[in-house]
């Protein structure tokens, strides 16, 4: 079973409104203790209050994440795992712990055997290298177009080479890095990168103690019908009281690596995110881990992840790291192969592999959750954003409740980061975006390509360009101040009135773009249709206030015929101040006729 694409709702859908003065929603987000589903005056803010563990916050507590601390209320790594603990209770031996959910486990260890007796030689490959290489030097795939600059600038290394030796099924290679001994270095080009990847890394990231803590038996100690790789028997330990599967570490490495570099390289977010998963599934493959531990690798390292560049200590590396990858790499011209360049392909993938297939078991009801701190994932992802805005981002795109292991009290589980990585899913409050071009990236130019719902409205400011791609429903309606935005959906805009006080409201979209009721602009906005073909429309289903300047970009060699219709309505008052064509070829002459209920083209022939 594949998680479903429904979306889940948090919250009813009336109408809500933020009236908190500034000050108050402060105190809100930084207080400690349980939240409620709303504020005492209705206000929706609450839901984005961080919730403690019953061992604190991750990110103020993940240093102990130690060997001394072994319960969940000591030790984070342990606690924000303990969910799994309605599934399975630990013994004091390897052997003799306690199944509780026997479908869950079941389902489990069947998975494992389906994988491992239908791999593909190729997976099998990718299963050993995964397995015997660094994960950090595994995960820079993910960059694409810039990995072999990565791999130059950063003196990145290894010793398993891409053709396995044919020994390999009796010998054990380890990887022993570039020629210091290192997968990169730091005194490197790009060593603020490799600095960064190896602190996020470093302070309480190993798996260690929850492994010893939830001592739950790898998959081939549980059935023999599990296919190991062959060429990884070497590296299987043959005492299996030190070796736990859950949670997967190589999961867990290869995670921290990849959230590491998309911080430095947003660019490549979602990318990346997919190379982690695709590691974490190449465990299953090679027959060394299960779904569940492959989960729990991902669920650990998000809260390491995040508390690592939460730590005042690494401030100034994380913003070294992300200045050199976008002066020194990005820089650069991109040669390499990229995998993951199928979008669609990466998000199928990353989500099928959130889940695995596994039923809601508990409550499919509780809110999302967004832990302390998890905000700073998105930093660099939405530096335009407060970090107000990128928690309503982890909210609305968070999973649903109920799936084994991913309802930890804090809400690491149910984190979705790819999604995440694609804007809102909902506007729950008015949403307020502020882009500033001259600071390049995303302050430039960004895309938001999930679905959006929600009563809130967007404003967009700031002289950047935003697109929104998604099938949007949201209700409060939209208004373009400044700059631009970019409809490039049927429903972009969603079902509001639509205003435009000074900005260009953009249609690249291929056949209708909808306005579901009023669009108003007034002389200091702009109108720019894209038109590619007579079906390319913009129907306003309410009243048309026509003011200020209509670009027409024409494309594909199109030429309208006399009386084409460019825009429809159910009424209007005024008329555009100024129309500016751009591609028709100079031969042409065209004209805007006002009609009672549409706008036509006169074109003639010069």
């Amino acid at each position: 079973m594949v998680l479903s694409k429904k979306r889940y709702k948090h919250m009813n859908k009336k109408k809500r409104r933020s009236k908190l003065p500034a000050i108050l929603l402060i105190s809100i987000l930084t207080s400690q203790g349980a939240i409620s589903a709303l504020a005492a005056d209705g206000s929706t803010d609450s839901a984005i209050k961080p919730k403690a563990a019953s061992y604190g916050y991750y990110v103020d507590v993940y240093k102990n994440n130690e060997s001394i601390n072994m319960t969940p209320e000591s030790n984070p790594s342990i606690g924000v795992l303990s969910k799994y603990l309605e599934l399975w209770t630990p013994g004091d031996s390897w052997d003799n712990g306690t199944v509780l959910n026997a479908n869950v486990h079941n389902q489990n260890i069947d998975t494992v055997v389906s994988i491992t007796n239908n791999r593909t030689a190729e997976e099998e490959k990718e299963a050993y290298l995964n397995d015997r290489r660094n994960q950090n030097y595994s995960v820079i795939t993910g960059l694409g177009p810039y990995a072999n600059n990565f791999m130059v600038g950063a003196n990145a290394g290894t010793t398993i080479p891409n053709e396995i030796p044919q020994d390999a099924t009796t010998v054990k290679y380890d990887d022993r890095g570039n020629s210091n001994g290192n997968w990169a270095d730091t005194d490197s080009s790009l060593g603020n990168m490799v600095g960064l990847v190896n602190a996020i890394r470093g302070t309480g990231a190993s798996t260690s103690s929850a492994k010893a803590y939830y001592n739950y038996k790898r998959p081939f100690r549980w059935s023999e019908e599990v296919s190991i790789v062959p060429t990884l028997v070497p590296a299987k330990k043959d005492d299996p009281t030190s070796d736990g599967g859950f949670p997967s570490g190589h999961t867990n490495a290869a995670y921290l690596a990849a959230y590491g570099l998309a911080y430095a390289v947003p660019e490549r977010f979602e990318e990346l995110l997919t190379r982690s998963s695709d590691l974490g599934h190449s465990r299953i493959v090679a027959g060394m881990h299960s779904p569940l531990d492959v989960i729990g690798g991902r669920i650990m390292s998000t809260a390491v992840a995040a508390a690592a560049l939460n730590d005042p200590a690494n401030k100034s590396l994380k913003e070294a790291a992300y200045k050199e990858a976008h002066e020194v790499l990005l820089t650069q011209e991109g040669t390499s192969v990229d995998s993951y360049s199928d979008y669609e392909t990466n998000k199928k993938k990353y989500t099928e592999h959130l889940t695995y297939g596994f039923q809601q078991i508990g409550d499919t009801t509780k809110p999302m959750m967004v832990p302390k701190g998890a905000e700073v994932l998105l930093e660099s992802r939405f530096p335009y954003l407060d970090d107000t805005q990128r928690r309503w981002i982890l909210y609305t795109t968070g999973l649903p409740s109920g799936y084994p292991v991913l309802d930890d009290t804090e809400g690491w589980g149910r984190l979705n980061l790819f999604a995440a990585a694609g804007g809102y899913e909902a506007f729950e409050t008015d949403v307020t975006v502020t882009m500033d071009s001259s600071e390049g990236g995303f302050h430039a130019l960004d895309r938001w390509r999930n679905d959006i719902s929600g009563t809130g409205k967007l404003t967009k400011k700031g002289t950047g360009t935003l697109k929104l791609e998604g099938n949007n429903s949201y209700s409060g309606g939209t208004q373009i101040d400044q700059g631009i935005l970019e409809a490039n959906s049927k429903t972009a805009l969603g079902r509001g009135d639509v205003t435009n006080n000074g900005g260009t409201l953009s249609e690249d979209v291929s056949g209708k773009l909808i306005i579901r009721e009023d669009y108003t602009q007034s002389g200091k906005g702009t109108l720019e249709l894209n038109l590619s073909s007579k079906k390319d429309v913009l129907n306003i289903k309410g009243e048309a206030m026509a003011k200020g300047k209509l670009r027409l970009i024409f494309s594909d060699n199109y030429v309208p015929a006399d009386g084409s219709t460019i825009i429809t309505y159910n009424k209007r008052n005024g008329e555009f101040s100024s129309i500016e064509t751009v591609g028709l070829p100079s031969k042409y002459q065209l004209k805007v006729f006002y009609k009672t209920n549409s706008i036509q083209l006169k074109v003639n022939r010069k």
